[in-house]
């Protein structure tokens, strides 16, 4: 008689411990999602996975919403190439909005509950990410917490290449080609709110009209206008790039003298031909980066300058994010897909509702 209780105890702390370890398993879980292999929109899978943990300078953010941008794309079609078996590179994301839920012992400029809009290097399909408390910003008042995840990839990057590596002026003048991708939508609105004069190029009638009706320029359709005809005589300073292939020595023709050509994408074609008497008869730059790849150190210097520089420019209304949709988190392949086709005008966004 005396060996039951014993057996029936031990059955029941097994079984406790046994509830304790799901509860638990159940509260560090988080749904993201991963890039299951290279290929399509469709390895794109919702899964069950442990939420990040914090260094000391980081803050875990509960998402709100996540930006997608081609280069998730990129990724995703070449994971074996980028990911090298690391189970975080598998989460694609480089930018989120949402609230702080938890700090690191190092931090001290952000706070539980503070609404941030942050860079990240990866994984922000996911309900919770960790990122540098450097690297956040505060979401600007007036856009709306899910409208900033459309905001930090694209002012980073150009603020980076067109305000830094371009050292676009006030006065001087801006051509983004794709002027209604997410860049171009956000990168017209900072050169003309900083006094610049700006041109762009769209691949539809009905992207042009948008670019009118936002009042962003002048712009033309180049399926039907050859850009390097129509601004021939203009005198370019600085021409923001992602397109490459036979744009590279058309741009460098349409330059301004000491004009400088900024590249963030090769979408054409990476391999070009130029003529270097071009360059060197109008002293020329041809540059460019890629943001993902960047150092913390340098990300946190671009955000210090994006807080200082443009953010001010969202508070008086003269920028704010173009949201062309938003999917649902599950629905990644679906945001995917509308990214590949190029039909959108400005961000996509993936939501954690």
């Amino acid at each position: 008689m005396c060996g039951l209780p014993i057996v029936e105890s031990r059955t029941f702390s097994q079984a406790n411990q046994i509830t304790l370890s799901l509860m638990t398993s159940k509260h560090d879980a988080m749904k993201a999602i991963h890039i299951t292999k290279s290929g399509g929109p469709e390895v794109l899978q919702l899964q069950e996975t442990p939420k990040p943990n914090l260094e000391k300078t980081e803050v875990l953010i509960k998402v709100k919403a996540a930006g997608v941008n081609r280069s998730d794309v990129i990724t995703r079609q070449n994971i074996n190439i980028y990911g090298k078996g690391s189970t975080e590179s598998l989460i694609p994301g480089l930018e989120v909005s949402g609230e702080i839920s938890e700090i690191g012992e190092h931090v001290s400029d952000k706070k539980i509950g503070d609404k941030v809009c942050a860079l990240i290097a990866s994984g922000g399909y996911a309900e919770y990410v960790a990122v540098d408390s450097s690297h956040c910003l505060l979401v600007p008042e007036g856009i709306s917490l899910t409208d900033a995840a459309g905001i930090p990839e694209t002012v980073f990057t150009v603020w980076f290449n067109v305000f830094n590596l371009g050292k676009l002026q006030p006065g001087e003048k801006l051509l983004i080609h794709g002027g209604t991708s997410g860049i171009g939508t956000m990168g017209l609105q900072m050169a003309k709110a900083w006094g610049c004069k700006v041109y762009s190029t769209a691949g539809s009638d009905e992207k042009i009209d948008f670019l009118k009706k936002l009042n962003l320029g002048t712009a033309i359709n180049y399926k039907k206008e050859a850009f390097e005809e129509v601004w021939k005589d203009e005198k370019i300073d600085v021409i923001l790039d992602m397109v490459g292939g036979d744009y590279t020595q058309k741009n460098l023709e349409i330059l301004n003298k000491k004009g400088r050509l900024v590249y963030i994408n090769g979408m054409k074609s990476t391999d070009v031909n130029v003529n270097l008497r071009t360059i060197m008869s109008k002293n020329l730059i041809l540059t460019g980066s890629f943001l993902k790849p960047q150092t913390a150190e340098v990300k946190t210097q671009i955000a210090q300058e994006v807080e200082k520089n443009i953010w001010p420019l969202f508070h008086s209304k003269q920028i704010h994010p173009v949201i062309y949709k938003t999917f649902p988190l599950e629905e990644a392949g679906e945001a995917h897909r509308l990214m590949e086709s190029s039909e959108h005008i400005g961000k996509i966004l993936l939501t954690m509702d």
